[in-house]
């Protein structure tokens, strides 16, 4: 195997065990042995079912997606994408890597990359617009989170969120957001500053593609919500084996608001900060010592067993050397000509 993709993976490998030790090291508590030998193991086939509820609505959200520009696709070429975006997210730094594998295995489909660019920045804003707009109605439903804030900032912050997605969408028909990337990038590097131009051009596609199928883009976006809440779901699934009383509603919640965070994580697939986050927000609504227990059985579950299964779909498909074939999709994917940027 590729010496490159071998050090990635063990130096991940390592990152994770020592995150995952961690976490159970600072928060085990006596009292954690009691609930573990209570422990229901078919909770866990719960939880995976949850899991795979959750990967099904991902690749119907695809399907939809594929449909609105006109492109079909096999089941198999549904899971290859759907499967290596956990793979190669976790293995690139940054949040660019799951992106560049779906377009990869879309390009290898026979999907244009225009096409497949958009498909996949649309399936992005899509689950980031879901979580934003649900941060309203968390803020609401978890008087815990939010009772040192006075309801008229409650208010002002869940019309703040709602209108979001509204502005961006007004602002895309107007040159203000070109105009506030060149103030914003204008001392940076020319590499930077083309890099944000595109991304932008990208995203305005995106936004007119949405646009003109309003019906097909709805059922795509209720697709990514189930994809989403059904994903989050294998959290209280283990709290069940547990037999852990809790408020489902504001499990879900508190799952929102860490993975709306984990979208504009730094580090790969959001790994420490998943953790951390885990543990700071459910600390207070579980007995002691399992928040740690549960933080690593949900990033198992949910993140790293996808993960494996795409490095299975991901390695078979391109080969050892997919890490080098990534970085030059991810480099050469748009170029400028003549004053302009356009897509490949």
């Amino acid at each position: 195997m590729n010496k490159k993709l071998l050090l990635r993976l063990g130096a991940l490998f390592i990152f994770v065990l020592l995150i995952s030790a961690t976490v159970i090291y600072f928060t085990f508590d006596i009292r954690t042995l009691d609930y573990l030998t209570m422990f229901e193991p078919k909770c866990i086939f719960l939880a995976l079912g949850c899991l795979a509820v959750g990967l099904l609505f991902d690749g119907l959200r695809l399907i939809t997606l594929a449909d609105i520009t006109d492109e079909r696709l096999t089941l198999r070429q549904i899971i290859n994408v759907v499967l290596s975006n956990y793979f190669l997210a976790l293995v690139t730094p940054g949040a660019s890597g799951g992106a560049i594998a779906q377009v990869m295995f879309m390009r290898k489909a026979g999907v244009p990359v225009a096409k497949s660019t958009v498909v996949i920045l649309v399936r992005t804003i899509m689950s980031i617009i879901f979580l934003i707009l649900l941060v309203p109605l968390v803020l609401h439903w978890d008087k815990d989170i939010v009772e040192w804030m006075p309801a008229s900032i409650l208010t002002v912050v869940s019309v703040v969120f709602v209108s979001l997605p509204i502005i961006a969408i007004y602002l895309m028909r107007t040159r203000y957001p070109e105009k506030i990337i060149f103030l914003v990038t204008r001392k940076l590097s020319y590499t930077t500053r083309r890099n944000c131009y595109i991304w932008y051009q990208q995203f305005k596609k995106a936004v007119i593609v949405m646009g003109k199928h309003p019906l097909m883009v709805l059922r795509a976006f209720i697709e990514s919500g189930l994809s989403l809440l059904f994903i989050y779901a294998t959290v209280p699934a283990y709290m069940t084996g547990l037999n852990i009383d809790f408020d489902l509603a504001q499990v879900m919640g508190r799952m929102v608001l860490i993975n709306l965070v984990l979208y504009f994580s730094p580090t790969p697939g959001g790994s420490g900060i998943a953790e951390a986050g885990f543990v700071m927000l459910f600390a207070n609504i579980l007995p002691g010592g399992l928040e740690g227990i549960l933080a690593v059985l949900w990033r198992f579950t949910a993140e790293y067993l996808p993960f494996m299964l795409g490095a299975v779909v991901t390695i078979r498909a391109f080969g050892s050397d997919v890490l080098n074939m990534a970085s030059v999709k991810g480099k050469s994917k748009v170029v400028p000509q003549k004053n302009k940027v356009e897509i490949k």
